[in-house]
């Protein structure tokens, strides 16, 4: 038997052998086969040696486990203030015996996490996360998600409240620290001059307020400080704390002192310094919530799609009830102008349904008995009664949604250097903090400068920017590719998607339409081609049949008026037989022709040279002559050309691969511009063609149906699937084409490049704001003879660094596809 392992612990290639090794010596393995980059290993074995192979792993310092064994669970995550603290509850959940796999988005505020509930349930890991200082909320549902949506918004109705309280006394303390040496006003009673202690007394009254605003920068920052993992609230906290205990020693020594040590401390109070900062973070907090919540505007539109009821027929009578009641067999009725509330297949009734919710596709589905309904559609005309097939979660408006949210929380493989220094950014800037300010006590400078110093580097310091650098533009990218139909599953597949330089196309609904269409209609002599489409059409009017269809479309794109049969006679394996104005008429194959006697020599080799091209020709003839040939074929779709031509235009190969015969094959290349053609290739050996070309050091793009091609979209450095979101192409592919249309790839390729550019173009600028910031705040223009940086303007340039990293990641939502 065969089994597939998730191995955790991997750095490099060296791995991938220690564990082949280890794998190897267990009696009864055949085979084993470890990849780096899918993190899985494949064995091959002759009784179940599971728990063999699993020991054998751990006993080479790795971590091996069958997928099925665990479950998964996205978490939202409440109190989250920085990229420490992503940290922080990433490594006391991986520290949790049963926890797998951890990946907490601070964007998000997502934690997504693997875990055996053989050894640990959700309340155990709800509890880890509490015991780290912050809140978990599971996040499973849409009720759960208006839920989050409300706390969010009470968190901005509540982080302004502070913002105003903070404001409210900090603009007054701040008048009264330093409106003397602007020269401003000050009551005789608290001035400084004459009345010192008054001076720093109410100079602390007022910083309680803005203190007790913040409390939680305190509560939080110490917590995780003790813990060992400090984070921004951390710096926060030390610096504000730092200036209000010297402002208080201040205060003591001014009371306990004569009018010299008085006026040795009275100027230098730094209350202002604590609430000012305290409210300018504030202020930034609130302005970096908006911002997030405005990252997350793609799910909010999809959770929008879904009706809240939906009508049912019980018993014969309609019942209203809510969506989650409906069950897989329930009839639902659908009226014109609603909104199907899930999937199904319909059982009674004609309409056309608008789709372009889902699909991207503008023009309305017509849909009958037997046709598919998917849930959040708007039914346009008619009435209909579906039998519902899919529910809940199931539903493919669920499974977009799910994708959408798996992918804003994954983190793509760039974001992996920015949350390795984020772990070490808090301890290197309190380190940093304490060296300078020790170092200009000790080349003489005063404590109050000292302090100053301390206080200025603690608070400019931000790993929030490199924390949202990545997350951030992910949300966006992600969102927004899903209103254009491009429903990307993974940061790593939109990172990837970049470094593509070689395009697979399948050919068969992927270049070509999926569906027949009249090519070409020959005539004998004497007979016009609109008058044999006529009769064709005709005949086929309420054929269900694909051929009878396209030759109907193409009668209804030429506007001809078809006529009324006076009979109708389907010849299983041959054609039909009808009359039309007491005339008898043929349509069909050749062996139908020869069954009645019919000379079609002159038009033979016609017939011949269509089949040759991939067609399918039909002999049309009325009682005993030949009238023409309609041949019907599955068409280029207007867009390959130019899609093909788009994506040759960015340096990109493009090949197309089928199992068509070679001359069908380079018919169709031709037309589209693609002159690598890899014809007659079987279904089971396309993966193959595609590990081809990666061995020529390509990095190849697989674009198929989803179904057929499952194998070469999965060895394909990134898969992208045609279809209208179904099971199997959202399974196998890591990007998914609502609209079915691939000049949908070129929006993909260029997505993700304006992606990836905003994510280098946030992190440039989150090293560079903290390696300029760290080191003016330190004092080092000031030991040149130039300014030092006031802790107050320290904060605001905090505030601004990751506002600003935020509003870079928003401009994605002005991206428009090149069309």
């Amino acid at each position: 038997m065969k089994k597939i392992f998730n191995i955790e612990g991997m750095t490099c290639a060296s791995c991938v052998r220690t564990i082949e090794k280890s794998v190897e010596n267990v009696d009864g393995v055949s085979s084993i086969s470890v990849n780096l980059t899918t993190e899985k290993m494949s064995v091959e074995f002759d009784d179940d040696l599971s728990s063999n192979v699993i020991k054998a792993v751990s006993d080479a310092g790795y971590k091996a486990y069958l997928k099925e064994d665990y479950k998964h669970v996205n978490i939202k995550v409440a109190g989250m203030t920085c990229s420490t603290c992503v940290n922080t509850i990433e490594k006391s959940l991986k520290g949790t015996d049963g926890v797998n796999s951890v990946s907490v988005n601070f964007a998000t505020e997502t934690a997504s996490v693997g875990y055996d509930p053989a050894i640990v349930n959700l309340e155990k890991i709800h509890n880890v996360i509490k015991d780290a200082g912050y809140e978990p909320i599971t996040s499973v549902s849409e009720n759960q998600y208006d839920a989050d949506k409300e706390r969010k918004e009470r968190e901005m109705k509540t982080l302004w409240k502070k913002f105003l309280v903070s404001a409210i006394f900090s603009i007054p303390l701040l008048y009264l620290a330093m409106g003397h040496m602007l020269g401003l006003y000050i009551p005789e009673i608290i001035s400084g001059d004459t009345n010192p202690l008054n001076f720093g007394l109410f100079q602390l009254v007022l910083v309680i307020p803005p203190v007790v605003a913040g409390y939680k920068f305190y509560t939080v920052g110490y917590k995780a400080l003790f813990k060992r993992h400090p984070n921004m609230d951390s710096l926060i906290a030390l610096g504000t704390s730092a200036a209000i205990l010297y402002g208080v020693y201040a205060v003591i020594m001014i009371a306990s002192g004569d009018a010299t040590t008085a006026s040795k401390f009275v100027n230098d109070l730094y209350f202002e310094t604590a609430g000012v900062i305290i409210t300018l973070i504030l202020l930034g907090k609130y302005l970096e919530s908006i911002a997030k919540g405005r990252t997350s505007e793609a799910i909010k539109k999809l959770m929008g799609l879904s009706p809240k009821t939906a009508i049912i027929i019980v018993d014969g009578k309609q019942v209203e009830v809510d969506i989650e009641q409906v069950t897989v067999g329930d009839i639902v009725l659908v009226k014109p102008g609603q909104k199907v509330p899930v999937d199904g297949k319909v059982v009674k009734g004609l309409t056309t349904i608008d789709e372009s919710m889902i699909t991207g596709e503008s023009l309305p589905v017509d849909k009958e008995v037997g046709d598919k309904v998917v849930g959040a559609s708007i039914n346009k005309t008619g009435s209909i009664e579906f039998e519902a097939t899919k529910v809940g979660g199931d539903t493919v408006l669920a499974q977009i949604i799910k994708l959408v949210e798996d992918a804003q929380g994954s983190k793509a493989p760039i974001a992996k250097l920015a949350d390795i220094i984020s772990g070490y950014f808090v301890p290197i800037v309190l380190v940093i903090a304490t060296a300078s300010a020790l170092a200009w006590y000790i080349s003489g400078s005063s404590s109050v400068f000292a302090l100053t110093i301390f206080i200025a580097v603690l608070v400019i310091a931000c790993p929030c920017a490199l924390g949202l650098a990545t997350p951030t533009a992910i949300m966006v990218g992600t969102g927004k590719g899903a209103e254009n139909g491009v429903l990307i599953k993974s940061g790593v597949a939109l990172e990837t998607a970049h470094k593509i330089n070689a395009i697979v196309f399948d050919k068969t609904g992927t270049i070509t339409e999926g569906r027949p269409e009249v090519t070409d209609i020959v005539t004998a002599k004497g007979v016009k081609e609109d008058n044999i489409l006529m009769i064709a059409a005709s005949a086929e009017l309420k054929s269900e049949h694909p051929l009878g269809e396209a030759i109907v479309r193409r009668a209804n794109a030429k506007e001809l008026k078809l006529k009324e049969l006076e009979s109708f006679n389907a010849l299983p394996g041959r054609g039909i037989e009808f009359v039309i104005d007491t005339k008898t008429y043929y349509l069909g194959n050749e062996k139908l022709m020869n069954d009645k006697n019919i000379n079609i020599d002159k038009l033979y080799n016609n017939s011949i040279a269509l089949a040759e091209q991939g067609k399918t020709p039909m002999f049309i003839s009325s009682e005993n002559t030949l009238l023409g040939i309609i041949a019907v074929a599955d068409i280029i779709k207007p867009s390959s050309k130019a899609a093909v031509a788009k994506i040759q235009g960015l340096g990109i190969r493009v090949y197309m691969i089928t199992g068509d015969n070679k001359r069908t094959a380079l018919a169709i290349s031709k037309q589209v511009g693609i002159d690598q053609v890899l014809a007659e290739v079987l279904p089971e050996d396309k993966a193959s063609e595609v590990k081809k070309l990666q061995e020529m050091g390509m990095s190849v793009a697989m674009v198929g149906d989803g179904i057929n091609d499952a194998p070469a979209l999965a060895q394909a450095d990134v898969g992208i699937a045609i279809g209208s979101g179904t099971d199997v192409a959202m399974e196998s592919a890591d990007i998914v084409l609502m609209k079915s249309d691939i000049i949908d790839v070129v929006t993909a390729l260029e997505l993700s490049k304006s992606t990836i550019r905003n994510i280098k173009q946030n992190l440039f600028w989150a090293f560079a704001y903290n390696s300029a910031g760290i080191p003016l705040a330190a004092g080092l223009l000031f030991a040149f003879g130039g300014p030092k940086l006031n802790p107050m303007f320290a904060a605001g340039a905090m505030s601004f660094s990751s506002i600003s990293v935020l509003l870079n990641a928003l401009r994605l939502k002005r991206f428009k596809p090149s069309k």
